[in-house]
């Protein structure tokens, strides 16, 4: 099924409230608690789960735990999901020792980069030279990447982790890549969130 990346961006928040929910004490959630906890509607949570066939009861609501399990397996968090990362500098290596992931059922495998002083075979994430990335994804059955280089090495870098079975990545090379056949990009500027969120605190500031 084929839906909009807003959708699948309330379920993850709708699963990360009820886990709050849930540490509260919670076992039964209604669709009018959920839009409250996400900034949604309640029409819009019912709209949301209803395209996965998820339905609760009018009166009694939806059951967390039961929930839970339906939208982790949605989302891809009933199995390990395993990733690398492409480029070891600063954003690069804050991801690698980053240990929410493992949480949320996302495993970081390893490290690549072409900085030879970078290499790391023994540390936490083994940090790797690029060259081998080929062979680590088609041994480790690898789909999904993240992409830390600098703008210059970053379309080369995507071509090649795309030709050896990466299908999806997440780029934090402060440029758009361009579209690759079979793989899913999801592009992350940094530079542009921060000045979209500086203007709009600067124009809030002017209208006070």
């Amino acid at each position: 099924m084929i839906t909009n990346k807003n959708c699948i961006i309330r379920l993850s928040r709708y699963k990360n409230a009820l886990y709050r929910l849930q540490a509260l004490g919670f076992v039964k959630v209604f669709s009018d608690n959920l839009a409250d906890s996400v900034g949604s509607t309640a029409s819009q949570v019912r709209k949301d789960f209803s395209l996965f066939g998820i339905s609760g009861n009018k009166k009694g609501g939806y059951q967390i735990d039961i929930l839970l399990e339906k939208l982790n397996s949605i989302l891809g968090k009933d199995q390990l999901q395993k990733v690398i990362v492409i480029g070891a500098g600063h954003i690069g290596s804050a991801l690698m020792r980053y240990r929410g992931f493992e949480k949320e059922g996302i495993k970081i495998l390893g490290g690549f980069d072409i900085d030879p002083a970078k290499i790391n075979r023994n540390s936490v994430v083994p940090i790797l030279p690029l060259e081998e990335v080929k062979a680590f994804i088609k041994a480790q059955g690898i789909k999904i990447a993240i992409l830390a280089v600098p703008d210059i090495a970053a379309q080369q870098a995507v071509e090649m982790i795309t030709g050896a079975g990466i299908k999806g990545v997440l780029n934090f090379a402060p440029l758009r890549l361009k579209d690759v056949e079979g793989c899913i990009i999801n592009n992350v500027n940094l530079e542009i969130e921060l000045e979209n969120l500086i203007y709009f605190v600067n124009v809030e500031a002017k209208i006070k």
